[in-house]
């Protein structure tokens, strides 16, 4: 079983649900990111998204974006993103780590490494999953048994206008969670429609046994405490994105660590005023 799955028990046993920021890695400083990590599970964070940096993202809003132009002038691309997770690793053994990204980043570095060298790197550095948003299902079958056999889980995106056909296709190749987007956009757009996520879980429930986190649209300890009303995890990126920009570099780990107690401290709220 791998870490997520295990995390992702070990709370649905004590009646807690997952907290799951994001972040790019090397932003807002390219040295920050296992610093800043460290803040987010310090603050509760229950399993990290590390956005990896890529040019042209199609399901990430101008936050996001901005994020990772501002990593990619650092010079952060793949191989110093699996740098970050060796040190998280290092000082977190059991955090489940999840990079988030593009198949071009990928593809690029089995072209210059060799077939399957992302995923035996990746596995290597203590990566746990991946979420690929361009990598529908049908077309990567062959890469989710080659994670599988690395002990990764692949975490797949379903949205309001998915088909069943669809959430069968990702519910029959995904591990470790599926990622709901809340909204009709890109990371950090919109209003969040509560109603309209509760109304979409049944049906994804009906074919996806797998938690379900969502995403999108989740900027404070209200709407995370009401997400955490019908879904198995919570997912905040863009917001903290723009929390962790706003601060020097001697700040950015406390920071993400308040953010983080303020959002922890609603959904376990959350969840003694549902038993209540």
């Amino acid at each position: 079983m791998s870490r997520i799955a295990e995390t992702l028990q070990r709370l649905q046993r004590a009646g807690r649900k997952a907290l799951i920021p994001y972040v790019t890695v090397g932003d807002p400083y390219a040295d920050a990111t296992a610093d800043i990590v460290q803040g987010l599970i310090d603050g509760g964070a229950d399993i990290i998204e590390l956005g990896v940096p890529f040019s042209d993202p199609m399901a990430d809003g101008p936050v996001i974006q901005k994020s990772s132009e501002r990593a990619l002038a650092r010079g952060i691309g793949l191989p110093q993103v699996l740098d970050a997770v060796r040190a998280i690793r290092r000082a977190n053994p059991q955090t489940p780590l999840v990079l988030m990204g593009y198949a071009n980043p990928i593809e690029r570095f089995d072209q210059r490494h060799g077939d399957g060298a992302f995923v035996q790197a990746a596995a290597q550095a203590g990566v746990d999953g991946l979420l690929v948003v361009d990598y529908p299902p049908e077309e990567c079958e062959a890469f989710a048994a080659s994670l599988r056999q690395a002990g990764l889980d692949l975490i797949f995106l379903l949205a309001p206008t998915s088909t069943d056909a669809r959430i069968e296709q990702v519910a029959r190749i995904a591990s470790g969670f599926v990622y709901y987007v809340s909204l009709r956009g890109v990371t950090g757009a919109g209003h969040l429609d509560v109603s309209s996520v509760a109304q979409a879980m049944p049906r994804i429930r009906a074919h996806v046994t797998l938690p379900v986190g969502v995403g999108f649209g989740i900027r404070d300890a209200a709407s995370a405490r009401a997400v955490a009303q019908v879904a198995d995890a919570v997912v905040i990126g863009a917001r903290l994105v723009q929390i962790l920009e706003a601060e020097p570099r001697e700040n950015v780990a406390l920071a993400g660590r308040r953010f983080m107690a303020e959002i922890r401290t609603a959904l376990d709220t959350s969840v003694e005023g549902t038993h209540a």
